[in-house]
This record gives C-alpha cells, structure tokens and sequence, in this order.
C-alpha cells in the first residue's frame, strides 16, 4: 500500500483522499449530530494521572517523531502562513500587532493540524506499517465527518480571538497600525496603554486556550479511535480536565512552552516542536481514557 501512494502521480492521489472525504462525511452525518444507529453513545471511563506520568507522554511522542520523521508533514503547514506574514511586514506593519495573537493561535488549531500525527500515531500502536501518506488516511476514518465539525469550533475559536485581539489592540494603543517595529515595542514595553494590552490580552488569550485544552485534549483522537459522536466526544475531554486539573494544567503549559520556544527562530522550531506534542497528544489520550 505505502509503495501504491508513492507511485501515483501526486494529483490522483489527491483526487482519491477527496474522494473518500466525501464517502466518510456523508457515512458520517449521525456522529455528528449525536445519537445514532452505529454510534457508542456509553460515556467512556476517565483514569486518574499524575504529573509525572506526562514524562512518558512526551517520550512516546518523541519516538514516535523519531520514527517518522513529521517535521516534513508540519513544514508544509507552518512555512506558509509564516512566509505570508513576513510578506504582509515587508508591506506595511497593519499585521504586527496581531503577530502574538496569530503566533499563539496555533494553540488553538494545533489539534486540527495534528489530527494526522494521531492517526500515525494510533497505526504505529497497534503495529501497522506507517508512512507519512497515513496522516492523510484520516480522510476517509468514518470518524471525518465528526472530526470536520469540531475542527470547524475550533476554526471559530481562533477566529474570534483574533478578532477579540484586534479589538485589544485598537483600544489600547490603536486604532492606528505602528509607523515601525521599533516604535510598536517602545510603545508596548514603556507605555501604560502598552501594558494594558499585554495584560488584557495575556488574559483573554489565557481563557481562550483553556476552553480549547478542555474541549480537545482528547476529543479528536477520541473520535479517531471509537465511533462516538461530537458530544460524546467534548464530554469526554472535558472531564478529562476535570478529573486531572493538575497534569493538564502542567499540559497545557507543556505546549505553550513548547510553541514560544519553537516561534523564536522565525517559526522554524516549531517544525519539531508540533509534531512532537501532536504525536504525544494520542499517547495522553491513551493513558487519560481507558480501553
């Protein structure tokens, strides 16, 4: 099969994922909506963790980067939209007040783009042949239909955060975009106008990214490896969090960190940073809900 999906010229191959995309979505449209013939609508078991059981996480999702070599998937992903912000800068500086929001907006798609990493993940587990072409199988999962919706929240999501931080900004230190870079950080490290924006932003973004760490830490690779509906599937996650406050609160500083760290050189480190914690995503998954 992975000998097939490098043979191909590169546009059938594409034709045949939407192919089965439209297969899955229409197969699909009771896990949606909720209850349905075919659907487990049994609330799954929530485990206990500990903090220290994160460690494991991260070194499973390492390995699994290691063995796959994901960064090739993700520079598809981050190399655009951070080559079209710095054409935007190279034009004017109407985009630079909203490079913080964008940057850790990534927080808040994260799971949609590694949706593939879970599914590479989940093959890798039970000792199927993986290839790079498998992050793309997930398009034909009966599970895809379910998995578009709750991309679509979180799309949403993002949507309204920037638009959330736009509003941050023109109230603070706009509506005017800076004259420079140099002249946008003096403004926001030596002004009070520029600290209220830093406060009230770090703020707003902070509610933003727990409402998304509690809706999916586990619902996409949830709705991967069980035919649940979208419900089920927030529910689930939720109580994750619920039930282990402590390791998802060290979590989601775990991928905060992790996403400074990797935006420093100009986005590059996130080629690494991404698919490590999308990878070690399923394996929390796994150790947070039981078989």
């Amino acid at each position: 099969m992975a000998t097939e999906d490098h043979i191909r010229n590169p546009l059938e191959w594409g034709w045949d994922q939407i192919k089965l995309a439209g297969t899955a979505i229409s197969s699909t449209g009771h896990a949606v909506a909720g209850p349905g013939e075919g659907v487990d609508t049994t609330p799954p078991v929530v485990r206990r963790i500990e903090i220290a059981d994160l460690k494991e996480v991260l070194a499973k999702g390492f390995a699994d980067f290691g063995a796959y070599r994901t960064d090739v998937f993700f520079v598809c992903l981050i190399y655009p939209v951070a080559g079209l912000f710095l054409i935007n800068l190279a034009f004017g500086y109407d985009m630079l007040p909203l490079l913080f929001p964008l940057a850790s907006g990534f927080t808040l798609i994260g799971p949609i783009a590694a949706v593939g990493l879970y599914e590479m993940s989940r093959r890798r587990e039970k000792g199927f042949e993986v290839t790079w072409s498998d992050a793309f199988a997930v398009t034909g999962s009966p599970a895809f239909g379910a998995i578009m919706v709750l991309g679509l929240v979180l799309l949403t999501i993002f949507v309204v955060w920037m638009a959330v931080a736009q509003i941050i900004y023109d109230m603070t230190l706009g509506p005017k975009p800076p004259v420079s870079i140099e002249a946008f950080v003096n403004d926001v490290v030596t002004t009070s106008a520029g600290w209220a924006m830093v406060i009230v932003g770090m703020g707003t973004g902070f509610l933003f990214a727990v409402l998304v760490l509690a809706i999916s830490v586990v619902s996409f690779p949830l709705l991967l490896d069980r035919n649940v509906g979208v419900y089920t599937a927030v529910e689930t996650s939720i109580r994750a969090v619920m039930k282990n406050p402590e390791p998802m609160a060290v979590w989601g500083l775990i991928v905060a960190g992790g996403l400074v760290i990797g935006m420093l050189p100009v986005f590059i480190g996130l080629v690494i940073i991404l698919p490590v914690l999308g990878h070690a995503t399923w394996h929390l998954y796994r150790k947070v809900v039981a078989s």
